[in-house]
C-alpha cells in the first residue's frame, strides 16, 4: 500500500512538473483558435483605439518621397481619421473613415471626395500601401475565415502561418491573406496579399520591435509590391498612445469640412 502511494505521489509530481514545463506555444496550440490568435495580434497592435504620429517614405528606382502624418484609429467603433502634415503641397489633406465609408478632404480645392469601394486598391498618397491598408476598410477578424496552415522557425522563435480566406459576401479586396505571427507575444512577422486568382501581389514586413507601455509592437512596416523592382514603402511609428479618450466630434463630416 505504501509503495502504491509513493508511486502515485511521484507520478503526481512528474505530471505537475511537465505541466509547468509546457511552453506557451503548447498552450496556444490547445486552447486558442487561429481567429483568436489574429484577434490578439490586432488588439496588441491597435488596442481599443490609438493615436499615432508616423513618417512614410516612398521609394522607387527614380525618386523618393517622405510624408509625415497623424492618425486616430478607433478599432472598436470601426472609425479612423488621418491628417497629412507634410510635405507642404499635401499638408492638411484629411481622410475620414466610418464603417465601410471613406472620404478625403483636399485643402487646395476645399472639397470633400467620397472614395468608393472600387478604389480601395488604389495607391494611398502615391505609396505602395493602398486605401484599404491605411484605413482598414476590411476587417481581418469579421470578413475572413482563419486557419493555421503551418509553423516555421524565425531565429529562436516559432512562428505560426495563418491563412485568411474571405467570407462569401464580405466586402474585401483580397482573395487570400497569409499572416505570420509569433504566438507567444502576438506580434506579426509578415503578411502576404493574394488577388482573386491566387497571385501574390505584395508583402508587408514588420520589424524594429519596441516596448510601448506594457506591449511590444513593431514600429517599422515595409510594404513591398511584387513585380516592381526597387519599389517599397516604409511606415515608421514615431509615437503612439493606446486606449485614448477621443472627442466624438473627431470622426465627423463637420470635422472633415473644417479641415481640423
Amino acid at each position: 500500500m505504501l509503495r502504491i502511494s509513493k508511486i502515485f505521489f511521484y507520478n503526481m509530481i512528474l505530471t505537475l512538473f511537465l505541466a509547468h514545463s509546457l511552453n506557451s506555444q503548447t498552450i496556444i496550440d490547445r486552447y486558442l483558435t487561429a481567429k483568436e490568435i489574429v484577434e490578439r495580434v490586432e488588439s496588441n497592435l491597435r488596442g481599443k483605439n490609438n493615436y499615432g504620429i508616423y513618417t512614410m517614405i516612398v521609394r522607387t528606382p527614380n525618386w523618393e518621397r517622405t510624408l509625415s502624418l497623424e492618425a486616430w484609429d478607433d478599432r472598436i467603433k470601426n472609425r479612423a481619421f488621418v491628417k497629412i502634415n507634410s510635405p507642404p503641397k499635401d499638408k492638411d489633406t484629411l481622410f475620414l473613415k466610418i464603417g465601410s465609408n471613406l472620404w478625403m478632404f483636399l485643402p487646395q480645392l476645399e472639397k470633400i471626395i467620397k472614395i468608393p469601394p472600387s478604389m480601395m486598391l488604389q495607391p494611398w498618397m502615391g505609396s505602395d500601401f493602398n486605401n484599404d491598408d491605411l484605413v482598414k476598410e476590411s476587417s481581418l477578424i469579421q470578413d475572413y475565415t482563419h486557419r493555421i496552415v503551418g509553423k516555421e522557425k524565425v531565429g529562436h522563435q516559432e512562428v505560426f502561418q495563418i491563412e485568411l480566406l474571405p467570407k462569401p459576401e464580405a466586402p474585401v479586396v483580397w482573395g487570400k491573406i497569409l499572416y505570420w505571427v509569433t504566438p507567444e507575444e502576438f506580434i506579426p512577422y509578415r503578411e502576404q496579399y493574394f488577388d482573386e486568382k491566387g497571385r501574390l501581389v505584395k508583402e508587408l514586413k514588420f520589424s524594429e520591435l519596441k516596448l510601448v507601455g506594457e506591449r511590444k509592437i513593431p514600429t517599422l512596416y515595409e510594404m513591398v509590391p511584387l513585380g516592381k523592382t526597387g519599389h517599397h514603402t516604409l511606415l515608421i511609428i514615431k509615437k503612439i498612445r493606446f486606449n485614448q479618450k477621443f472627442d466624438e466630434d473627431l470622426f465627423s463630416m463637420k470635422n472633415l469640412r473644417r479641415g481640423r
